[in-house]
């Protein structure tokens, strides 16, 4: 497949603007401001672009919920806080392409009448925070930024505000209260961002990866991206691997991509000869873990949903017969516990009470029916909290005891582990 959001990845000095316009860049800018907002909106609608944050959500559909009205202030903002275990494509982008995520910017403030953009990017990414202020700072010096974009009449400023390494600022409303000042908590929904979001404006809230395939599309057109991948979770997707394979890192295959051809073609199969495949996780810590019987799964939204699992971030965590499945649930519920805002209670005191539970199995101090315990923790969770911290602390522990319910078993009643 011809690389759309990696093309440019590892070429030297990719990253400054002379190289990137020299490579295509801005012409689907230059395509945008010729077009009228809504036909904007309404190609990336017939693209088939969903959000690739985790939710899958169609862009368009998104985007075309802001009000129409262009005396009302609107506010884009870009969620670049990657904070899902695992997760490492967006920063990939920062790094190597950071005017491919601003040009997707400016088009997708163009359709949707926002004239202030933000950029809230994790604060641990010091390197790529520069990297993204000297490029916006060139995109003002070359007119692609600021009065007048491109003699359309389109006014534009963008800024980049770094997070407090909370993983909660990857919740969209939280990343909300976050810019203005407040503590990252999760606000209540309705009302939805696209109503009152950003200092109670209209506001729309795309991932890195989301933003960086809209210049493609408006320039090759909704045809051609809808054609890659699979029909119904259409383009292409950045998966980042990690794990027990030979060759992790980044990967740009088209959508649905199954995860045998993933591991075993791209990634070079395991790491240990001789090692067979125990788990895989397909979407980050909170999508719930496939096992070897699941490598033809594609990797699509739809396709993992019918599996029970998800695509989230499409963070692919490969592991191998020695891996303790009890340790790494503990590992796991451990981080969702650590980084709970502690708003809701079921959250707030849930969390720590499975890592507890966990622990003690893990230490060889389990009792029996600590399993029952927590399935029936994870129940008296899952729905019940103000956010989805929650619901993938419970989506990824219910993963681990419902494929290796005997591996929990073997904890409580020979107090070890069953792979050591």
């Amino acid at each position: 497949m011809e690389k759309v959001l990696l093309k440019n990845y590892g070429k030297p000095d990719s990253h400054k603007i002379e190289n990137y316009i020299l490579s295509g860049g801005y012409k689907g800018l230059e395509a945008a401001v010729k077009l009228k907002p809504d036909s904007l909106i309404q190609l990336i609608k017939d693209s088939g672009l969903r959000g690739r944050g985790g939710a899958g959500f169609s862009t368009g559909l998104k985007w075309s919920f802001i009000p129409k009205d262009p005396t009302i202030p609107k506010f884009l903002c870009c969620n670049a806080d990657e904070g899902e275990p695992g997760t490492f494509k967006d920063r990939g982008i920062i790094d190597h392409d950071p005017h491919l995520l601003i040009e997707g910017m400016i088009i997708t403030s163009y359709a949707i009448g926002a004239s202030n953009a933000y950029i809230y990017i994790r604060g641990e990414f010091v390197f790529g925070t520069n990297r993204l202020q000297v490029a916006i700072d060139e995109a003002y010096a070359k007119g692609y930024l600021g009065k007048n974009i491109m003699g359309s009449g389109f006014n534009l400023d963008m800024y980049i505000h770094r997070g407090f390494g909370a993983y909660i600022c990857g919740e969209e409303t939280a990343l909300l209260e976050s810019i203005e000042g407040y503590r990252a908590q999760p606000r209540k929904k309705p009302p939805f961002p696209a109503l009152a979001g950003l200092y109670a404006k209209p506001t729309v809230i795309n991932n890195v990866e989301t933003l960086s395939c809209i210049p493609s599309i408006v320039e090759k057109g909704a045809e051609w991206f809808s054609k890659i991948g699979a029909p119904k979770s259409p383009g292409p997707k950045i998966y980042c691997v990690s794990g027990h394979v030979k060759k992790p890192g980044l990967y740009e295959l088209p959508m649905g991509t199954t995860v045998r051809d993933l591991i075993f073609n791209h990634c070079g199969g395991m790491l240990h000869e001789g090692r067979a495949l125990k788990a895989v996780i397909p979407g980050g810590v909170s999508a719930p873990l496939l096992t070897p019987k699941d490598l033809d799964t594609p990797l699509d939204f739809d396709s993992l949903a019918a599996k029970g699992s998800m695509l989230g971030s499409g963070a692919v965590i490969v592991m191998d017969q020695t891996t303790c499945m009890v340790k790494s649930a503990h590992i796991v519920t451990r981080f969702f516990s650590h980084e709970s805002c502690g708003k809701c209670t079921p959250c707030r005191d849930g969390t720590p009470w499975l890592t507890r539970v966990l622990g003690r199995i893990e230490h060889g101090e389990g009792k029996p029916g600590d399993v029952e315990l927590l399935e029936s923790l994870c129940t008296n969770i899952f729905g019940r909290t103000f956010c989805p911290l929650g619901d993938g602390a419970v989506m990824a522990l219910r993963g681990f005891v419902k494929n290796f319910r005997d591996e929990f078993q073997f904890h409580i009643d020979y107090k070890r582990c069953m792979v050591s």
